[in-house]
């Protein structure tokens, strides 16, 4: 077995960044947290990292044939990594993470995390092809791990600093889904991805994806103006606010694939300081 391969399958530092986002939901949901609750965040945390790597997975056995032409690298369309073994390693990776979400002893958190599943295989399968639809399903699973980590820890997260931080994970999720299409146009018509970038135009695709990161930089700021959030948030907001204004700007004065590929690698590492600015605001 090539596990080089297989780790490239799972794309690590993304399911380390939503096993991440689950801790996170559950501190700043429940700060004061005691010795017997970190048996729960390590549970949540695993829970994230798994399903996201089934989603991983999936994607990349659904996509074989348009990764062929925009990443003939990726280990499924490569062949390093045949369809079948891929499919046996992403039922692996889902049982694993529902595994963990039942050992959380919480029926909602289970039905949450066979929820991120559900719309996991629903976007590869079909909802991809809808465009914007579908977009906007992959960045909710950007959302859902702050929700399952508030959920999981028993504490308070009704219009909370929680809320917040899921809505502007969506949206600065949808804008990056919106660019990082720009990148795919070619592949994407394979599988007839009804893209804005394929169906409106690179010009408008840029519109959208920048239209939603200065949106996500608007809803960050929420919690400020309601003061719900602390010192930390205040002066931390401004380094991933500053980042997505400089990418929103970038692809709107170069709507090209080269720069959306940029953008959307940009964006990720936005969303990682994104999730400490969100954990420091929350003590």
């Amino acid at each position: 077995m090539d596990a080089k391969a297989y780790l490239g399958l799972v794309r690590p530092l993304n399911c380390v960044m939503i096993g991440f986002a689950v801790v996170v939901g559950f501190f700043v949901s429940k700060p004061s947290v005691t010795a017997s609750s970190w048996l729960q965040v390590a549970l949540g945390f695993l829970t994230g990292l798994f399903v996201c790597a089934y989603s991983m997975v999936v994607n990349d056995v659904y996509d074989v044939e348009v990764d062929k032409v925009n990443a003939p690298g990726r280990p499924v369309a490569s062949g390093r990594v045949s369809v079948r073994s891929a499919s046996r390693f992403a039922a692996a990776l889902l049982l694993a993470g529902l595994a963990c979400a039942v050992l959380s002893l919480n029926p909602v958190a289970v039905g949450i995390a066979a929820l991120y599943a559900f719309l996991s295989w629903l976007y590869n399968s079909a909802a991809k092809k809808t465009g914007l639809p579908g977009n906007a399903i992959v960045a909710s699973s950007l959302a859902i791990p702050f929700i399952y980590g508030g959920v999981v820890s028993g504490g308070s997260y009704a219009g909370s600093l929680l809320l917040m931080m899921a809505l502007t994970a969506f949206l600065s999720g949808v804008g990056r889904e919106v660019v990082k299409a720009m990148a795919d146009v070619e592949g994407d018509a394979k599988r007839g991805v009804e893209s804005v970038a394929r169906s409106s135009g690179m010009r408008a695709a840029a519109v959208v994806g920048a239209a939603f990161f200065l949106l996500a930089v608007l809803s960050s700021w929420v919690p400020l103006l309601t003061g719900i959030a602390n010192r930390f948030y205040m002066t931390g907001v401004v380094v991933p606010d500053t980042v997505f204004v400089g990418l929103a700007c970038a692809i709107l004065l170069r709507p090209d694939g080269a720069r959306a590929r940029k953008v959307k690698k940009y964006a990720l590492l936005g969303m990682l300081i994104g999730l400490v600015v969100f954990v420091g605001g929350a003590f």
